[in-house]
This record gives C-alpha cells, structure tokens and sequence, in this order.
C-alpha cells in the first residue's frame, strides 16, 4: 500500500523550475553587481569580496520570489503570522520576514486504507479508499497543523477505521454509498479546523479473506436456495387452494365435470398434434348427443 498518499499515474505534474531559475538569476546577478562595485573601490578582488557578494546575493534573492498561480504564500515576520501573498511576484524583508510554507490550493487526492480491520461482527477485511480535498484556508494550514497533507492521510485511515468497526460485514459492503457520505461528512468536520475542506471521498475495494469468501458464498447459496423453496411452497399453497376451489365447484354437476374432462383431453391432443387413446368409458361423453354438441362448441 503506499505511504505517501498519492498514487503514481504517469502524467507529468506542474513544475516550480522556472520560480528556481529566477531566484538563482537574481543571486547571480546580485553577486556580480558586488563584485563589480567592490573592486573599483577596494581595488581588486579577494576573498572578502567574494564573501560579500554572496551574503548580498543570498539576502536579496531570499527577498525575491516568485508564487505560482495555484500558490499561496503564507509569510511571517519575527516568527509570527504576518500576510498571505501571492499569486506572482512577492517580496519580503529580508532577515525579519521569510514566507514559511507554500501551500497549493488545488484539489489532490490522497489514498488511504484500513487493513485488518474488524467489523462489528468481527470480520476483518481491507479497505481502500480515496479522499479529495483542497486547501481553503493557508494560514491556518500553515500555523495550526505541522504536515497538513500528512494530517489528512492520518485522519482519513483513522476515521475509516472507526466507521468499519460500527458496522456489520454485510453493512460494509452494501452499504457504500452511506459509508462515503458517513468518512465526508466526519472529515469535513475534523479538518476544517485546519482549514481544509474536504470535496469528496470514495471506499474504492472491499476486501475479505479467501478463507470467508468461500463461506459467505455458500451462505448466500443457502439462503438463495431457501427463499426459492419457500417461493414454490407459496405457489403450491396457492395452487391447492384455487384446485379446492374448483373441485367445490365440479361437485355435484357430473355434466361440467364431464365437459372440463373432454376440454383437457382435447387440448392435450391439440398442443401435441398425435392421437389419443382413451378407455372405453370415457368414449361415452363422445356418444352422448348434449356432450358432443358441447364439444363442438368449443373446438369451434
């Protein structure tokens, strides 16, 4: 699993090379300005130049900087807060003022998991899961928390991990949707207090061991079993009944039950096209003249 929080995709990310070559430009040119200026009136360079070229260098470039679009920069003078500066060009005092974190306000997404982790039935199963948040606040991401990307991962895993432990295996795994809104809504009050705002979460994969699987699988086997024999027995409850029914019906009218024994017969003969042999005493509702007619009736 990784630890830094972030996983690796192959896109190239923003770079900070060019804000890099500025400040060492300036260093440079600083350094040599003094260094110009030095020998005219101590006639002649030494190591006491150099040293002064470098320390004007030094201060001027770290009073010079550049902060990208998607930057803050948070600055403190003698060590308290003092402003929050950027996007662009920023300059700072030097020695009593220094800009102490950049804090990127763009959404990042940090991967975080729970292995191991028991479940209110005491199953334990692994769980991953991806968390999107920005910055909203950079100086009290700078002043109230050391790493606040560290912060997020840390709380997130923990929060997941108490959010399993309340809930049932089954509870875990069909009940995503509700265990995203539950790991959103306990962040987002959590770290707001540091002043980031969580967009959204996601449990990416459920995980239960091999061994539990093949016994989850034949549990719901059984129970799918279950409920299609207690299924059939309702329809076969059902089927008596309306065959009761119909038999209270048929009871004491030989002529109905004849006529609904000839209409079997002759959709039987019909479905399948062949020939039916029946026994001599059934033969008799053919020769009865009323029974005939009324088999006619329903052939036509």
């Amino acid at each position: 699993m990784p630890t830094s929080g972030r996983l690796e995709t192959g896109r190239s990310r923003t770079s900070r090379n060019g804000a890099i070559v500025f400040t060492l430009v300036v260093f440079t040119v600083v350094a040599v300005v003094v260094l110009g200026a030095w020998q005219p009136l101590a006639g002649g360079l030494g190591l006491a130049s150099l040293i002064a070229a470098v320390a004007v260098g030094a201060l001027v470039a770290s009073s010079v900087h550049f902060v990208m679009e998607w930057e803050k920069a948070v600055v403190m003078r003698c060590g308290k807060f003092n402003r929050v500066a950027g996007p662009g060009l920023v300059l700072t005092w030097p020695i009593i003022e220094f800009y102490t974190l950049r804090v990127d306000q763009r959404v990042a997404a940090t991967y975080f998991g729970a292995e191991e982790t028991l479940t209110a039935d005491l199953v334990p199963v692994n769980v991953d899961a991806v968390v999107f948040w920005m910055v909203f606040s950079p100086k009290k991401a700078a002043t109230e928390v050391e790493d606040y990307a560290s912060a997020v991962s840390w709380m997130a895993q923990a929060t997941l991990r108490k959010a399993i432990g309340r809930a049932s295996l089954a509870e875990v795994a069909a009940r995503r949707d509700q265990l995203d809104a539950e790991l959103k809504d306990v962040l987002t009050e959590k770290l707001s207090e540091w002043g980031i705002d969580v967009m959204d979460v996601e449990v990416r994969d459920i995980v239960v061991p091999r061994d539990l699987q093949q016994s989850m699988a034949a549990e719901a086997i059984a129970t799918r079993e279950k409920n299609a024999r207690m299924i059939l027995a309702e329809a076969e409850a059902d089927i008596s009944a309306m065959l009761k029914d119909a038999s209270a019906t048929y009871e004491g009218d030989a002529e109905a039950m004849r006529l609904r024994t000839m209409h079997l017969a002759y959709e039987s003969v019909k479905q399948s096209g062949g020939t039916l042999v029946i026994p001599s005493a059934f033969s008799e509702g053919f020769t009865d003249p009323d029974a005939a007619e009324a088999l006619t009736r329903m052939a036509k």
